[in-house]
């Protein structure tokens, strides 16, 4: 799971799984080695040696500074008001999100750059390779006129198909034709790392198929507004479609009955989060097929036009039964409204106003609060993000990211490493047996900045400049069948799950890899001219954050290769989920709104993350400075401004709708609490504001969590 995951609503995708198990990969979710020639730092592509940035027309950088600090709050009673007060309530949410601090302040300076480059790439006429892909899209996603004149007739050949439907098999085959086009509407189906040996990936297939964020929306008290209004929603966009209006509303009650059932056999976000066995079943496609007879995986495959592998990974078997008895008993009728509706639902911000509007109204009004949809230029740019997001990183990282900075990033890495390394050593509670195995996962820790050492190829993706949703979905295919020819073969290592633009970074725990796109270097995480306070304080901490998680509630359970195996000896297993208990005790005590309290357990390891990483940071900055003058900058010690830094990395408003949201899905606690929670654990942030015992920020020794 990235570091600070966006919002997504539960869609099945083809999932990068590594990404996907919230509990394994996680931030701030191979090599360092010279760049490969067709790296950053070789001569750039022929299609790429144009581009310019104006620096002059992009959003001023996020610095911590001491003036922002209010001193009327004590540090010791209040540290996050201390740091960050002031900040947020002079920094209302823009209209245009629903939660607003330091990650989305990088993410419109990102984007202010990629809309400079989409530009150049549109402007072009005699563009080729990422530009012209990238070009294409902007183009196209930019032409109001024309996507308003098109209407829903892009995707009348899917409604024309669903509306032909006539027998369950009918229903069956257009499921797997589909997911042929990468449209699968009921689970998530692609490529991911064996987790019994590492170095050949395999097919997964997941749970999916519910328009809401998590199961519990369709059966908790406190959320019935919610489905209430995700049945009005479904109703209108059925008659969007063309369906009349009194027919729309009562299929849409089919539609909201169908995920009903979905949702009844699917794990929750919690449960997802915190046991990645639930990822791994694996089962031969006949044994298979005996679970789901009326959806048969050796057609699946064959439809795919993938040979049926000898083995797969079917998660979470009790959905894909369910499916199956449902392609058996739910009448044909409800099938194609369900159909329908994720059909239209899907394409809706790709289409005419009526139907973008109409999916903001929802998802983001209504479910997260939001007030204003975001001005198209951003809409387009989250598109290729979304669609083709590392050929615009191409481009990006060609002026937004330099040698420099990544040499510095190099440092920092192995300084993190090494004050790993001294914590892993002196941890009191671990045996000889299981540290020895700990020992070897951190020798084996493989480090990514800034992009990858070698770029995707994007040949055979044909995009124009006749359709928005038509590059969209030619997008989709194609990367879906890129996906899919991994199958079978040795993982890349050099691949990556987040393309350089994005502000977030990730460890994967099938590779063992920490992974820093060049977005997130930048004020407050790393600044070239900051000193080691700053800079420790926020990506150092981010660095150790990465760590910690290989060895976290669930990265622990794979070893130094990136296998899923036990290396833990009863009694260091049974120690650490004592400590791991104290954690998620902590965080179940904040309450993050009126009777809605923070989910420890969903958390965790987040959590432990974060406890773990600043941990790390603080003495990697101690050595860092070793014999070095306290410069005592603004009044501050070095000590100060680095858990100041660290602070003002998680100053973050939010709407309370989103918030509740989060509340229930997301894997890291609200940032608030990420801003106090792990220093009230460590001594040394009560030494550096002279805290007493007996304050907020100081734990006693019986309450004091120390993991890692």
């Amino acid at each position: 799971m990235p570091f600070r995951p966006e919002p997504h609503v539960n869609k099945p995708q083809v999932l990068l799984l590594s990404l996907a198990i919230a509990t394994v990969v996680a931030a701030c979710s191979n090599q360092d080695a010279a760049p490969a020639a067709n790296g950053a730092d070789a001569a750039p592509a022929a299609d790429t040696n144009a581009l310019t940035l104006d620096e002059s027309n992009l959003p001023p950088v996020n610095r911590f500074s001491a003036d922002q600090l209010d001193t009327t709050k004590n540090a010791c009673t209040d540290f996050g008001g201390y740091v960050n007060g002031k900040w947020l309530a002079a920094n209302e949410i823009p209209g245009d999100r629903t939660s607003w601090g330091a990650f989305e302040m990088l993410d419109e300076r990102s984007t202010a750059v990629q809309r400079q480059l989409a530009e150049q790439a549109a402007a072009n006429d005699g563009a080729t390779g990422v530009q012209d892909i990238v070009g294409d899209f902007w183009a196209t996603g930019m032409n109001a006129e024309q996507i308003n004149a098109q209407g829903i007739k892009p995707i009348q050949d899917r409604l024309d198909a669903i509306a032909a439907l006539d027998s369950h098999e009918a229903v069956a085959d257009y499921l797997r034709t589909s997911a042929a086009k990468g449209e699968n509407f009921l689970f998530g189906f692609g490529p991911e790392a064996d987790f019994k040996n590492s170095e050949m990936n395999i097919a997964y297939a997941m749970q999916g198929g519910l328009g809401l964020p998590d199961r519990g929306y369709y059966f908790d008290a406190d959320k019935k507004d919610k489905l209430e209004a995700y049945q009005a929603h479904v109703a209108k966009v059925l008659e969007l479609s063309g369906m009349p209006a009194a027919e729309a509303t009562d299929r849409a009650a089919d539609v909201v009955a169908f995920e009903t059932r979905l949702a009844k056999v699917s794990k929750s976000s919690e449960e997802m989060s915190r046991d990645v066995s639930l990822f791994y079943n694996p089962v031969t496609p006949a044994e298979a097929d005996k679970l789901t007879p009326n959806f048969t995986w050796t057609k699946f495959f064959e439809s795919q036009g993938l040979q049926a592998p000898e083995m797969f990974s079917l998660a979470i078997p009790a959905f894909h039964q369910e499916v199956s008895t449902m392609l058996g008993e739910v009448p044909v009728e409800d099938w194609q409204a369900y159909l329908r509706f994720h059909t239209v639902d899907g394409a809706s911000p790709y289409l005419s106003d009526a139907f973008v509007q109409e999916n903001f109204n929802f998802y983001n009004k209504t479910m997260r609060g939001q007030k204003e949809l975001k001005e198209r230029a951003k809409r387009v740019l989250d598109t290729i993000e979304g669609n083709v997001g590392e050929a615009l990183g191409q481009m990006y990282v060609k002026v937004a990211f330099s040698p420099e900075s990544k040499a510095r990033m190099e440092t920092l890495v192995t300084n993190l490493s090494e004050a790993l390394k001294v914590h892993l050593e002196g941890l009191e509670w671990m045996g000889d047996e299981t540290k020895k195995q700990a020992m070897e996962k951190w020798a084996s820790f493989t480090p990514k900045i800034g992009y990858p050492d070698k770029w995707r190829e994007w040949t055979g993706l044909e995009t124009g400049r006749d359709s928005y949703i038509g590059n969209v979905l030619a997008a989709n295919e194609f990367n879906y069948k890129w996906n899919l020819g991994k199958i079978g073969k040795p993982v890349d290592k050099t691949e990556w799950g987040m393309s350089p633009q994005t502000v977030n970074a990730y460890y994967n725990p099938l590779a063992n890899e920490i992974v820093f796109p060049a977005a997130i270097l930048q004020p407050p995480f790393f600044d070239p001219e900051a000193g080691d306070a700053m800079n420790y304080g926020g990506i150092g901490a981010v660095i150790g954050h990465e760590m910690i998680h290989g060895y976290d509630d669930q990265g622990s359970r794979f070893d130094a290769k990136g296998n899923f195996e036990n290396w833990w000896t009863e009694a260091d297993a049974k120690g650490f989920s004592g400590l791991t208990d104290q954690l998620v005790a902590q965080f179940d005590a904040y309450e993050a709104m009126p009777g809605k309290k923070v989910n420890g357990k969903l958390t965790l390891g987040e959590n432990i993350a974060d406890l773990g990483g600043l941990a790390i940071a603080y003495d990697a900055m101690k050595k860092a400075t070793e014999g070095t003058e306290d410069p005592m900058t603004d009044g501050m010690t070095r000590d100060q401004r680095f858990f100041a830094n660290w602070a003002t990395v998680w100053r973050r408003n939010f709407t309370d709708q989103e918030l509740e949201v989060r509340l229930t899905t997301d894997p890291h606690a609200p940032a608030n609490f990420r801003a106090i929670g792990a220093p009230s654990n460590l001594p040394q942030f009560a030494a550096a504001f002279d805290c007493k015992a007996g304050d907020a920020m100081v734990r006693g020794d019986g309450d004091r969590v120390v993991i890692w």
